[in-house]
């Protein structure tokens, strides 16, 4: 069925689908929704939000593989909770201990209630469109996102609006949490951004960004050092994040040995901040955090409030009662050659982009065609 768009998603209340797929025998008795289109395939769980798997489809080397496969449900398992690439709403981090007693989560509600479909998958101008929505009890917020996935490109823009609900303004943090799992994620694994300054999470108040780097050097408050292109045994410092050197905001992930990139752009006003994950087991990479979004401080709002700004960037947001704020990111997938060095910088070429190779000598130009979906 590759040679053709087709959709199929999946209820609670049971399976309905058009235009069947092998995709449609996965997690059946968990809701979700899968959007395909020539060039690839998009999952969305319902229990939590995430999306759960992006795939290239058709007869390329990495024709199957999802990036994002980190902490993937059972079909069994109904419950909501982040995996993936998850929602951070209305925090990224922790609550406060008061908050906690109350029962917010850790990176807040997002990922543990049950999304709502508010419109099912159809194609229209060149895209598969679909809407869903979450409301918030304790933070007083909804979401509502659109998903769209390119017909013929392996391109998909995705669209949040949060409202809050509450009779009173709050301050409030929005991040997206997209995670690289093994098989795709190996020491050959690079990872590139445009990143500016930077600074290990950690650190003592009232100067948590002391010491600070630029991309992509790390240091963590041990003084461990590390290039942050890499990954191998050491995975310190765990988490480092850096304020955003232009317009546009990006992240890449790259992988010669399965021949494939998963990448992100977004506006840098909407998110000013890009953060690194890093974890090992047994020596190996296990997973990687691209994660980017509206703060660069990984701590409870008391400690955001009393901190304010770090390089000059906001580490919180404000929305007034009845006030509706929205946000755009894009991801995509591109096939690579196996001796890929990683990415440079990445370049208008009309409506599509384009990869600049890094490293000296010759560099290739890999194209991202968009197929006419825009983050502006």
């Amino acid at each position: 069925m590759a040679d053709r768009p087709c959709l199929l998603f999946r209820l609670a209340s049971g399976l309905l689908a058009a235009g069947m797929t092998a995709s449609a025998s996965r997690a059946a008795e968990r809701p979700g929704i899968t959007l395909e289109g020539q060039a690839a395939r998009l999952q969305i769980d319902l229990a939590g939000g995430a999306i759960g798997g992006f795939v290239r489809s058709g007869t390329t080397p990495a024709a199957g593989l999802n990036p994002l496969d980190w902490g993937t449900p059972k079909s069994t398992d109904p419950a909501p909770h982040g995996h993936g690439h998850f929602l951070c709403l209305d925090r990224w981090g922790p609550p406060s201990k008061a908050e906690g007693a109350h029962g917010m989560p850790y990176h807040g509600e997002a990922a543990s209630v049950l999304w709502h479909l508010d419109a099912a998958p159809a194609e229209s101008r060149g895209a598969w469109t679909t809407t869903l929505s979450a409301r918030l009890p304790l933070a007083g917020l909804a979401v509502r996102r659109t998903v769209q996935l390119a017909s013929k490109a392996a391109f998909a823009l995705v669209r949040e609006e949060v409202t809050n609900e509450g009779k009173l303004g709050r301050i409030y943090n929005i991040v997206q949490h997209p995670t690289i799992a093994p098989p795709f994620l190996d020491e050959a694994t690079v990872v590139d951004c445009n990143g500016g300054r930077g600074f290990a999470q950690g650190g003592a108040m009232p100067n948590p960004e002391v010491p600070s780097t630029r991309w992509p050097q790390a240091i963590d408050h041990d003084g461990t050092k590390a290039d942050l292109r890499h990954l191998g045994a050491d995975p310190r410092p765990a988490v480092t994040s850096f304020a955003i050197d232009g317009d546009i905001g990006w992240v890449t992930a790259a992988s010669p040995t399965r021949r494939l990139l998963i990448g992100y752009l977004w506006r840098t006003q909407d998110y000013p901040w890009v953060s690194l994950w890093r974890d090992t087991r047994d020596g190996h990479p296990t997973a990687r955090g691209l994660e980017f979004g509206s703060t660069g401080l990984h701590q409870p709002f008391p400690v955001l409030t009393k901190k304010g700004r770090i390089f000059d960037r906001p580490l919180f947001d404000h929305l007034d009662s009845g006030e509706t704020t929205t946000r755009s990111y894009a991801l995509f997938l591109v096939d690579l050659p196996a001796d890929y060095r990683g990415v440079e910088r990445l370049e208008r070429q009309g409506d599509d982009w384009v990869l600049v190779e890094r490293g000296p000598g010759k560099t290739r130009r890999l194209t991202v065609a968009t197929g006419g979906l825009s983050v502006n």
